[in-house]
């Protein structure tokens, strides 16, 4: 998917990524195939469990909405793994208005996910500083929406756990405002009826604390699709979801000449193309997505910066 000059690290550390597996065990339908979120969570820890990975992390939306009874699916199926597996909240983990049952707090969420219980969280895989921060909000930050933004209040708490890494690698499940660029770019070209998604509040000042903090790669996922942007200075690197087209997650190889991403399918080939065929056809906007979607595989890798 892509080659990078940066991350490295003294010896070769492998990492998986999970984003947006959006586990659904009462439902069924839509582009996110809720009835198959499971098994394709499933596929993807099993295959992770299979090759010599260091650490695994997920850049939030683990469940539908937040439902106790899908997280408990989750938690049972990374039961199988024997990494640590670590992550961020997404905006459909989080509490939000309007919700029929009890999502549980973002401190339960940290508790269970978040090395420290606490966000934002530090920790070091290999030769490779790990920041994973909550863009998502809580119970009282953003519950009225689902776009993304760093609380105000912990600002400040950001900054301190960017500046103790070093050359961070950057978990947060909202983008860079480029990736909404990208979304608006083609919707303005192809798709004039597209809605944007749900975008990072701030954008400008979410940019600058990653500048400013040394972030060498910033890992995200909320547009399930596999796309790269630079903004401010920082790489941005979005992983696409296990749950819609193109059902899949990533590894990073990171050592000393750099870092290379690599596209893992979670579904066989009637399973990709099903998925096709049910984000296309979902809404005008799904299709834009899997049409940018589709674009993007079609072009790996998306960024090479490694002389070989």
């Amino acid at each position: 998917m892509a080659r990078l000059a940066a991350p490295t690290a003294p010896t070769e550390t492998t990492l998986a990524v999970v984003a947006d597996p959006h586990v659904a065990t009462h439902t069924e339908g839509t582009s996110k195939l809720f009835d198959h979120t499971e098994t394709h969570f499933r596929n993807a820890v099993a295959d992770i469990a299979a090759r010599d990975i260091d650490a695994a992390f997920s850049v939030g939306d683990l469940t539908k909405d937040g439902e106790p009874w899908n997280y408990d699916a989750v938690a049972d199926a990374l039961d199988s793994l024997d990494v640590q597996f670590y992550a961020v909240p997404g905006n459909h983990d989080v509490p939000k208005e309007g919700d029929e049952h009890d999502t549980p707090p973002v401190a339960d969420f940290a508790e269970q996910y978040a090395p420290g219980d606490a966000y934002p969280f530090t920790t070091s895989v290999g030769g490779v500083d790990i920041v994973g921060i909550n863009t998502a909000g809580t119970a009282e930050f953003l519950a009225d929406s689902h776009d993304g933004a760093i609380d105000p209040d912990r600002i400040d708490a950001v900054r301190d756990a960017l500046a103790a890494a070093d050359d961070p690698v950057v978990l947060s499940h909202f983008n860079l405002p480029a990736m909404a660029e990208q979304v608006r770019a083609h919707r303005d070209a192809v798709e004039p009826e597209m809605y944007v998604p749900p975008v990072t509040r701030d954008g400008a000042r979410f940019v600058e604390t990653l500048a400013d903090g040394g972030t060498t790669l910033l890992l995200t996922g909320h547009l399930h699709m596999p796309a790269t942007a630079v903004e401010g200075g920082v790489r941005e690197v979005m992983v696409p979801t296990t749950c819609s087209f193109p059902q899949g997650y990533v590894t990073l190889a990171v050592g000393p000449e750099g870092t290379t991403v690599r596209f893992h399918p979670v579904a066989d080939r009637a399973g990709m193309r099903r998925g096709y065929a049910e984000r296309a056809a979902d809404s005008t906007t799904a299709r834009g997505l899997t049409a940018m979607a589709a674009d993007r595989l079609a072009r790996f890798p998306l960024v090479d910066e490694v002389e070989r």
